[in-house]
């Protein structure tokens, strides 16, 4: 793995959780504990699927501060909006005076908010002051890059968080994340991730019955997330290298982790989930051929690699003119799941399939009654109402960093294992983060020459 991986790495890790007490084992966590409970005879009895409100319950005003005012983050503030009774999002934080704008005006046209100025935070230091004002829940809608950081200052500060995906864009951000999400667990804050499948009932519901032997011990599994190419925006001559990259993030990655990390963390995240544990290894490759610009490849190929030596094989494309195909498929030894909303056996005949309400025509929707991007907020909100907290972080810290272990095997050539990339000091980024230059260049990784900072 070259010189990104250290064993100064190892100690450093454990001098940080340490220092804020969160010592221990550092295991895959469930979202929901089982519902089951064992019956007279000592086994257990049938797994129930967790139970989701369609309201978050009535109480005192929540008010909420988005940080990164994009698209999915202006989804999340209406998401959050709609969720329940007295729950307000009052103060927006970004580095570009533009996005708080569009914002602004999708606020007041959606849901009748206005957002005063005062309350309107633009810059790198935007996200403390936004924490620091008036406002009881973080809504972490940035470029990946800077959600350890935001993050730990929302817990320092005592505020619940909602945090989209992925977590980071390398071990260092992971350990980061890990760390706070120890420290809000000993706080009871609440920590949601925007990973939205263990939010939504489809997913499950399937969850329940192959939890329950619907197709037997699992095998293997295969996943894929491929789509059209990634955007790119022209840059424009006022723009600086730190500004051209922002604006441009969806091909670097420092500041998403490229393409496995940022969109094939939902399918990771799910096989994560059914399997009950995080692969211990990753043997890949990728590479590039289409992306204009930035440091990231156009595909991956990945075998993850569970301790009981069962695998699944991840497919990653950002690519136009070719097949796209966002799912997964997990194999049993007495049948299959598309992961979402069927079960079939080994001769293609659907043994089950979840019942999605009836549209006016008659006909299934094919969507759950409550989208799993509003079912997160209303979650969200009931932990805090009920002062029954979720933490999702580390959860989602490991799924992000399965997906880290299977770029770094691409990058390098080599297999990486779960101790290689957990410990691992590989931290991608600028030491600082101000407008001007930035000595990052678009270095595309080749397998065999480790990858560069």
């Amino acid at each position: 793995m070259g010189n990104n991986l250290k064993e100064t790495g190892r100690r450093q890790f454990f001098k940080e959780a340490a220092a804020l007490g969160v010592m221990g084992t550092i295991g895959g966590g469930y979202l929901f504990p089982s519902c089951s409970k064992p019956n007279k005879k000592g086994s257990r009895s049938t797994y129930e699927a967790p139970f989701f409100p369609e309201k978050a319950p009535n109480g005192k005003v929540l008010k909420a501060g988005l940080i990164g005012c994009g698209g999915r983050g202006t989804g999340a503030a209406v998401n959050f909006i709609n969720a329940g009774p007295n729950l307000q999002v009052t103060a927006l934080a970004d580095l570009f005076q533009d996005q708080i704008d569009k914002c602004r005006a999708i606020l007041k046209k959606n849901s009748n908010v206005e957002i005063p100025d005062e309350n309107c935070f633009v810059g790198f230091d935007a996200y403390q002051r936004l924490i620091d004002s008036d406002v009881d829940v973080i809504l972490h809608a940035t470029a990946t890059h800077f959600r350890p950081m935001h993050l730990k200052a929302a817990v320092e500060a005592r505020k619940h968080s909602f945090i989209e995906k992925p977590a980071a864009v390398d071990p260092v951000g992971i350990r980061s994340v890990i760390a706070s999400g120890k420290m809000a667990e000993s706080l009871g804050i609440t920590i949601v991730a925007g990973t939205q499948r263990r939010y939504q009932d489809d997913y499950n519901q399937t969850f329940s019955m192959i939890k329950n032997g619907a197709i037997g011990e699992l095998i293997s599994a295969n996943c894929y997330y491929n789509r059209g190419g990634a955007g790119n925006f022209i840059r424009k001559p006022e723009w600086s290298d730190m500004e051209a990259m922002i604006r441009n993030r969806a091909n670097w990655r420092w500041l998403t982790g490229d393409s496995i990390v940022n969109l094939m963390i939902h399918n990771i995240d799910g096989l994560n989930w059914f399997f009950e544990k995080t692969p211990v290894r990753a043997s890949g490759f990728g590479g590039r051929y289409h992306r204009p610009t930035g440091d990231m490849y156009d595909f991956f190929s990945i075998d993850f690699v569970f301790d009981d030596n069962k695998h699944y094989q991840g497919m990653c494309r950002e690519m136009d003119g070719c097949t796209n195909n966002i799912g997964d498929i997990i194999l049993g030894t007495k049948g299959y799941t598309n992961v979402q909303n069927k079960i079939f056996d080994y001769n293609g005949k659907v043994i089950w399939e979840y019942e999605y309400p009836l549209g006016k025509d008659g006909k299934p929707t094919n969507r759950t009654v409550i989208s799993p991007y509003d079912q997160e907020m209303i979650c969200f909100a009931t932990a805090i109402r009920t002062n029954k907290p979720i933490n999702d972080a580390e959860q989602l810290a490991h799924s992000t960093l399965t997906g880290i272990m299977g770029r770094e095997s691409a990058y390098t050539g080599m297999d990486v294992t779960w101790d290689d990339i957990m410990y691992s000091d590989l931290k991608l980024g600028p030491d600082e983060y101000a407008w001007g230059l930035v000595d990052i260049q678009p270095v595309i990784p080749v397998p065999g020459i480790p990858p560069s900072k």
